[in-house]
């Protein structure tokens, strides 16, 4: 039976024949993403960016390679058993994926709560080889779910990056990547989560293109592999923002951790609102549909923009898989990061006129109200109003400070107080 219990072991790493061999396993089962030259990017940054396009994966992210390379490196009588995994996101798609091509018997265990969008594409992907169960409020509901599963039905549990198959499927992107560049490559920027795409792919290089400076990519509300690397050993976070879904874990694997503290050159974790900010821009200027943790690499590049002028620079989109419905908030979340949006609770006198004053003489002429909510209580001299105000410039915030002091509106600012803001907006 798979061994699905993280214990203390000696740590062993990738082999790049073994990725070798991965590779010629998903010959005709992952596609061979391009690594395109982005103009939009290169003008901006005053250097050369290319992008690894796993979004255009056929499951519109890395996570085919890992899972397939795993249950393709079973053997039959464990394959009979069937396989199973906990996800919420790509690796069930992957996973699913990698079912229907080996005829192989899937068990997905995913929280109650995930989108039924997600559901949808993994049995898409599935088809008649997988079951989705869902269970449970949390990714972590699921998991605890499918190991019980694995252990009454002597099933092999596929892990979603901590196990060397998985991390040698993933190591195929790093092939992909330096077999079609006739460059020399300076930077290479990696997404990480649980850190299985960052070790297969930094095994690579770091054997293939030892110059290559090996960066890692967290989002600032889950850096898991940062603490873990600033502690020296893996630990477990209490909380995190699971707004980069693909990339927000609360623990990074022990083999993982250990490849790629042995590998990587830095990280860097960048505010989920910069996030945001580079998905729109990609959909707006290049008609790229990146997922949040897809963006991740790119939306880095703003901190290292001093040092990568003129040099070789890839960024490895991990993923497509964005929910249209997420739209409006990923809006929201990349206003606030630019200091475009800003929220206020305003003591209105009680009498006719005042939001007229308000509107005339504190509200600039380009900034706009996306959100009022007020209710008069007519035995009080003031009346609280919840007030959301968008600007077309970040410089514009001061002067409507000064101008709401000047006319002696009682305000609260709501954008510093996250406990507030988050009851409120």
């Amino acid at each position: 039976m798979n061994n699905v219990v993280e214990a203390e072991k000696k740590i062993t790493f990738p082999d790049v024949d073994n990725i070798y061999l991965a590779a010629d396993r998903l010959r005709g089962v992952a596609v061979h993403t391009p690594l395109q030259e982005n103009l939009n990017l290169s003008d901006k940054y005053g250097a050369n960016i290319f992008l690894k396009r796993e979004d255009l994966q056929v499951v519109r992210s890395y996570k085919i390679r890992g899972a397939y390379n795993k249950m393709a490196s079973l053997p039959a009588e464990a394959l009979a058993k069937g396989v199973v995994c906990a996800s919420a996101g790509n690796h069930a798609q992957g996973m699913a994926y990698a079912c229907r091509k080996m005829a192989v018997k899937g068990i997905i265990f995913m929280p109650t709560t995930t989108p039924n969008q997600k559901v949808k594409q993994v049995k898409l992907f599935g088809k008649e080889f997988v079951e989705v169960i869902l269970t449970g409020d949390t990714y972590d509901d699921a998991f605890h779910a499918a190991i019980d599963y694995v252990n009454a039905h002597d099933s092999t549990f596929v892990h979603p990056f901590d196990d060397m198959q998985v991390i040698e499927g993933q190591g195929t992107v790093g092939l992909e990547i330096f077999k079609d560049s006739n460059f020399r490559i300076d930077y290479l920027l990696m997404a990480i989560g649980g850190g299985g795409l960052a070790s297969g792919v930094s095994t690579v290089f770091r054997q293939l293109s030892p110059r290559t400076k090996l960066i890692g990519v967290e989002p600032l509300g889950a850096p898991s592999m940062k603490i873990a690397m600033d502690q020296g050993h893996v630990v477990t976070l209490d909380e995190i923002d699971k707004f980069v879904d693909g990339a927000a874990v609360k623990r990074v694997g022990a083999t993982t951790f250990e490849i790629c503290r042995q590998n990587l050159d830095q990280l860097i974790l960048v505010p989920e609102g910069k996030v945001c900010t580079t998905i729109l821009q990609l959909y707006n200027e290049d008609a790229i549909v990146a997922e949040p943790a897809g963006a991740l690499t790119i939306a880095a590049l703003d901190f290292l923009k001093d040092e990568i002028k003129g040099k070789n620079v890839v960024c490895l989109v991990s993923g497509g898989n964005n929910d249209i419905t997420r739209t409006e908030e990923i809006k929201e979340l990349s206003l606030l990061y630019e200091g475009l949006k800003h929220y206020f609770i305003i003591r209105f006198p009680q009498r006719a006129g005042a939001m007229r004053e308000f509107l005339s003489g504190v509200l600039g002429e380009t900034d706009d109200i996306t959100l009022f909510e007020y209710s008069k209580k007519t035995n009080r001299e003031r009346g609280p109003a919840l007030v959301g105000i968008e600007l077309k410039n970040k410089s514009d915030f001061e002067p409507l400070l000064n101008r709401m002091r000047e006319a002696k509106i009682h305000f609260e600012y709501l954008n510093d107080k996250p406990d507030l803001f988050e009851f409120l907006i």
